[in-house]
């Protein structure tokens, strides 16, 4: 085993779930021989413990980073406020700067505030919303972190969670008492959403994802506008993942339709921890009547790395970059797929595309995919998040490398055996409880 394997052995004796993030667990990914810590990284490049060096032709960073590792200008900016001091008891102008800025690329907002991560700025919206209307239940779509306000949903039916991307998310922990707080609905079914508008007139909040994995059908997020302008009903677009990938903020300026909140997070400060929660100013002002403080909200580096990133994605359009390479992949991919005769299906906007082949093996199949790529120096498996480190000759090795494990998928449909060129366990889906 390698030190990233055996270090991870190690983590899970002392860290429960053995990382803090469910996305980076080896268990979702290659059991048993991901390389699991990286020693450095740069552009689409990382290395593991053991020097072994890699293309990250995967989820860069989770998503979160755009511009690639350690991109220059941004770290060029933050090192320079490391030098003079990340936190005082003052506060950094940064704060000042960062909310002019977002608030001149959303000119419909008239206020800001920060957090660290995109499960509290959710939580922050949701506060403000029950605050500015005095409602307490929440209609959501898609995913919205881990806080006890968005897990209720499975109080209701225990796995109700299972359609807004992840599978088997336990309550354990989550007051009993917020159950029916928050209501799901579908993606597209605008008369499920009707229905709840109906039988709860103490809805705060729309609260939902623009787009994850298709987009929207028969005026979908325009009736969903009018619904909530005509029941004073707050509409917040969570734009952690999906903003600054096909557009210069919130995908939602694709579709022309504006909404009361949103949300910024992921790559908008390129892998440093800031988000950022806009709205109407008389909804932004109900913070001032509820209590929503943290120290670290007000640390400098975050926030001096956005206002970098967002000048710098503005001056390159990375948005346009990484929406044309998405497009790219998923014509490649189904290119690959057509070759060898085999079934995918495609999921998620061009820039957080994916792929997941139908058949009853799709969960071994993508493990080894994992397993043959990393041999050949890549970070991959069913999906891509496309930077603009990602150069045109990446991208053609990455598929020189990937034509071959599809032609051994070919075979394994035809009754090779796959279990037995694995070499671990198959990768797990959704939340599974480690021992």
């Amino acid at each position: 085993m390698g030190k990233g394997q055996e270090l991870y052995k190690k983590a899970k004796t002392m860290i429960p779930g053995g990382t803090s993030l469910l996305s980076k667990r080896p268990e979702q990914l290659l059991p048993e021989n991901w390389p699991s810590y990286y020693s450095k990284s740069k552009g689409c490049e990382v290395w593991d413990l053991d020097g072994n060096h890699y293309y990250d032709c995967s989820m860069m960073g989770i998503g979160t980073n755009t511009l690639g590792y350690a991109n220059d200008v941004v770290d060029a900016a933050v090192m320079e406020v490391v030098k003079n001091g990340n936190m005082t008891t003052l506060n950094c102008p940064e704060e000042v700067y960062l909310a002019e800025k977002l608030l001149s690329m959303e000119p419909w907002a008239g206020g800001v505030r920060y957090t660290r991560g995109g499960g509290e700025a959710n939580s922050m919206c949701v506060r403000i919303a029950r605050a500015y209307t005095g409602r307490d239940k929440i209609a959501i779509c898609g995913y919205h972190g881990w806080h006890d306000w968005y897990v209720s949903v499975n109080l209701g039916d225990s796995d109700a969670l299972a359609g807004h991307l992840l599978p088997g998310i336990p309550t354990n922990g989550v007051p009993r008492g917020l159950r029916g707080t928050a209501i799901p609905f579908h993606y597209n079914n605008f008369a499920e959403l009707q229905e709840i508008v109906d039988k709860n007139p103490d809805l705060a909040a729309v609260k939902m994802e623009v787009c994850r994995n298709f987009g929207p059908e028969d005026n979908f997020l325009q009736k969903i506008r009018d619904l909530c302008t005509k029941h004073g009903i707050i509409l917040i677009f969570d734009e952690c993942t999906s903003g600054f990938r096909e557009t210069f903020g919130g995908l939602f300026h694709k579709y022309n339709v504006i909404p009361d909140m949103t949300i910024y997070s992921k790559t908008m400060a390129n892998g440093y921890a800031c988000a950022a929660v806009l709205g109407k100013k008389e909804i932004m002002n109900a913070a001032q009547g509820s209590w929503i403080s943290s120290t670290f909200w007000t640390e400098r580096i975050g926030l001096t790395a956005a206002f970098a990133a967002l000048k710098e994605m503005e001056r390159i359009k990375s948005w346009e970059t990484v929406t044309k390479m998405g497009l790219d992949n998923k014509k490649r991919w189904q290119a690959l797929a057509d070759k060898y005769g085999l079934k995918i299906t495609q999921w998620g906007i061009p820039a957080l595309a994916g792929y997941n082949f139908d058949s009853p093996n799709h969960l071994a199949y993508k493990t080894y995919i994992t397993q043959e790529m990393l041999k050949k120096g890549f970070l991959a498996s069913n999906s891509m998040y496309p930077c603009i480190a990602h150069t045109p000759e990446i991208i053609d090795a990455y598929y020189e490398a990937l034509d071959p494990i599809f032609a051994d998928i070919r075979d394994f449909e035809d009754g090779k055996d796959v279990m037995k060129a694995l070499e671990g366990p198959v990768c797990q889906s959704g939340f599974k409880r480690l021992n």
